[in-house]
């Protein structure tokens, strides 16, 4: 495993989990990252979950805490094993079917492929190593999760062709520094280019400094 993924993973310890909706969901996307939590990417994920999800990333499972009439089979996965225990506690146990502590750079399992009416990552891309081409291998196994009409969505914080302002551009340089984030050269471009690779129908918004995508209809063969 390279080393920047696992500092990444390793920083949700179970006492910034504690803090980390306030901090991330509440001051910083709408004071750093100008993406405000409830009104824009709460409010894609309901749109978007289907009645059988995986979620790639967890957190602290806020959005699917947040959708609780969309579904009651869902599959969590996560390389922190803090992640995985708090997002399943907050979600409950009766709507979780599977809970798998992996790589999501790492081939899935062949159970988990072909399975997924939806697929999410909700800001997992600016924490992987490399840009974003290398990142599209992420895109590939997740695709691969998804049955022929399945939709993958998420949301990524961009480091390349974005206006930060001064709070962000300041937590940017300390993130990438240490390993948490890994998005300096990440464009919504490249983005845009990566999603086209697997998927025909390609949606993407950019709140602020934040990339909210769609996926759809995915190509064969990947």
């Amino acid at each position: 495993m390279n080393i920047s993924n696992k500092k990444g993973a390793n920083i949700y310890t179970p006492l910034i989990l504690k803090i980390y909706d306030a901090w991330v969901l509440k001051i910083s996307n709408s004071y750093v990252w100008r993406c405000n939590t409830e009104n824009i990417l709460l409010r894609h994920f309901q749109m978007s979950m289907g009645k059988k999800h995986l979620d790639i990333g967890v957190g602290t499972g806020y959005y699917i805490a947040k959708t609780k009439e969309a579904s009651s089979n869902i599959t969590l996965l996560d390389l922190n094993p803090n992640s995985l225990a708090a997002a399943s506690k907050r979600i409950g146990v009766n709507r979780i079917n599977h809970v798998l502590q992996h790589d999501i750079y790492m081939p899935l399992p062949d159970s988990e492929k072909g399975q997924y009416d939806t697929v999410s990552m909700y800001y997992l891309l600016h924490c992987l190593r490399g840009n974003m081409h290398e990142k599209a291998l992420v895109i590939e196994h997740a695709s691969q999760a998804l049955t022929d009409s399945g939709k993958l969505h998420g949301a990524t914080i961009l480091g390349k062709d974005v206006e930060h302002n001064w709070l962000g551009r300041y937590l940017m340089n300390i993130y990438n520094k240490k390993g948490i984030f890994c998005n300096y050269a990440d464009s919504c471009g490249d983005l845009k280019e990566v999603l086209d690779r697997y998927f025909k129908d390609v949606t993407i918004k950019q709140y602020g400094t934040v990339a909210v995508f769609t996926a759809t209809n995915k190509k064969q063969g990947n």
